[in-house]
């Protein structure tokens, strides 16, 4: 998923009490659960760096000298835009709860 779709999403991004027993309904248990969402998010936080890194290389200045400063405005609205981004532990508990996580538990064959 682009910066921008998850930019669209309506996630909200303040602290809430969350109840632990909808989270082991799919795997049967809670710290599973935690695992994937982890692994989930760590997939989210390399995908998002990769864009950034893409984005950023398109929109850097391509002559530097040694000792001037650019001040280049799309690079600051990118970065801007990475900034007020959720957090991926965020995009990913977001998606475990709305089912769009898929996963395979080897331990149970």
């Amino acid at each position: 998923m682009k910066a921008l779709e998850y930019k669209k999403l309506k996630i909200d991004l303040f602290a809430k009490t969350k109840d632990i027993r909808m989270y082991d309904k799919d795997t049967g248990n809670f710290y599973k659960s935690i695992v994937i969402m982890s692994k989930r998010a760590d997939q989210i936080a390399a995908e998002l760096k990769q864009e950034f890194q893409e984005n950023s290389h398109l929109q850097a200045p391509q002559d530097r000298s040694g000792e001037e400063v650019y001040e280049n405005r799309e690079q600051i609205e990118l970065s801007k835009l990475y900034e007020q981004l959720p957090k991926p532990t965020q995009l990913a508990l977001h998606e475990f709860e709305e089912g769009q996580v898929y996963f395979n538990d080897v331990t149970d064959k």
